[in-house]
């Protein structure tokens, strides 16, 4: 029985004759790529007024981006317990500390409503994540935000290539951040990109990702190093390589073909799957949304029962994610009122979603799930 997984990477000829290329450039960690790959971000984004910086991973962009902003030792960071660890331990790594906010029940974004609640003389920044099919109210985030003077880090990880009120999603925000790490929507084999609004940030992003080296980055963009700079501030080895920023080429060249096709999923798995009345399905139409994950939430009595059903059926199935407050290390942290990530946390899972699927492995997948319930109820 071939398994269908949750994740798989659209990896087809282009993608091996661009790491090819790159290999047999033998330039191998940051250079010309890296500067190729930029441009076509802010050309995809449509930025104009804002400043692209690739790095390393997802994690790298979180913690350059909070601490471009400014946050450290004894500082905070207000975030969705129902997120990545990826968030949590950037704040611990500026030296600050995360509190862990609630999600609203139909978006399973931050709850902004409890986020303004837990605001103390302390509070610097706040974290909002689009959690999968559904974009975060950021309107009012930014209403929020000028409010109180806070810095807000986007968690885009899930949304590249979706749009917010007709904006593409990294090109509004104060401090942007994307993931392209293996499982990604768009993939380069490992990566990430910071989006910020200053010269000033962008400069002090390069040097930290380049283990505080001043070293241009125009030089390396030609496969080039400086020999004789300076060293001005903590830096860490974020910076990306040339082989990963030519999967990335590669990859964005398809994001026109990787956007449709999933939204067209995702409708396929509404449309369907609505027809349950145990299930619940994302609250979206899909329209100008790329979608990263294809979540539903059924009753908790359910949920392991229904995943093990899949699995018997060949359908790999995933949990996004474990609530960050409840993990050893970030227990004792400030928390409000998570009362919906508690409960949501116990409903969801996610379903297999590609960038290149056919309609016979969602209707196996839909059917499978419709099966479950039509044989509990006899």
């Amino acid at each position: 029985m071939n398994r269908i997984p949750v994740f798989q990477p659209l990896i087809e000829q282009e993608e091996i004759v661009a790491s090819t290329k790159a290999l047999e450039l033998g330039w191998l960690g940051m250079g010309s790529y890296v500067g190729e790959f930029e441009d076509a971000l802010k050309k995809f984004l449509n930025i104009s007024d804002r400043y692209v910086a690739a790095v390393s991973t997802g994690h790298a962009a979180l913690h350059l981006g909070l601490m471009v902003a400014g946050i450290g030792v004894g500082d905070e960071v207000i975030t969705p317990s129902f997120n990545n660890i990826a968030d949590f331990q950037a704040i611990l790594a500026t030296g600050a500390e995360p509190v862990f906010c609630d999600i609203d029940d139909r978006t399973l974004c931050i709850d902004l409503d409890k986020a303004e609640q837990l605001i103390t003389s302390k509070t610097k920044a706040i974290i909002v994540m689009d959690y999968d099919c559904v974009l975060c109210d950021h309107s009012r985030v930014a209403e929020l935000a000028h409010k109180y003077n806070l810095r807000v880090i986007h968690d885009a990880a899930h949304s590249f290539g979706s749009k917010y009120k007709g904006q593409m999603v990294g090109s509004f925000s104060d401090i942007c951040m994307f993931s392209f790490d293996p499982v990604k929507t768009m993939t380069c084999i490992d990566g990430g990109a910071i989006i910020v609004r200053t010269e000033d940030e962008l400069r002090a992003i390069h040097e930290m990702r380049l283990i505080g080296m001043g070293q241009p980055s125009s030089v390396m963009y030609q496969n080039q190093r400086a020999w004789t700079y300076d060293v001005k501030r903590l830096g860490f080895r974020y910076h990306m390589a040339n082989l990963h920023a030519a999967v990335g080429l590669a990859q964005i060249a398809k994001m026109s073909r990787i956007s449709d096709n999933r939204a067209a999923y995702g409708t396929f798995y509404n449309k369907a799957l609505s027809q349950i009345p145990q299930v619940i399905v994302p609250k979206t139409d899909f329209s100008n949304i790329t979608p990263f994950l294809y979540y539903i939430r059924v009753p908790e009595e359910d949920r392991d029962a229904l995943r093990s059903y899949l699995s018997d059926r060949g359908v790999d199935t995933g949990i996004h994610w474990q609530p960050g407050h409840l993990f050893t290390l970030f227990k004792d942290f400030r928390q409000g009122d998570l009362s919906t990530t508690e409960k949501v946390a116990k409903e969801i899972f996610s379903l297999p979603l590609h960038s290149d699927m056919s309609t016979e492995t969602l209707k196996q997948i839909t059917d499978s799930i419709a099966s479950y319930f039509l044989e509990k109820s006899q």
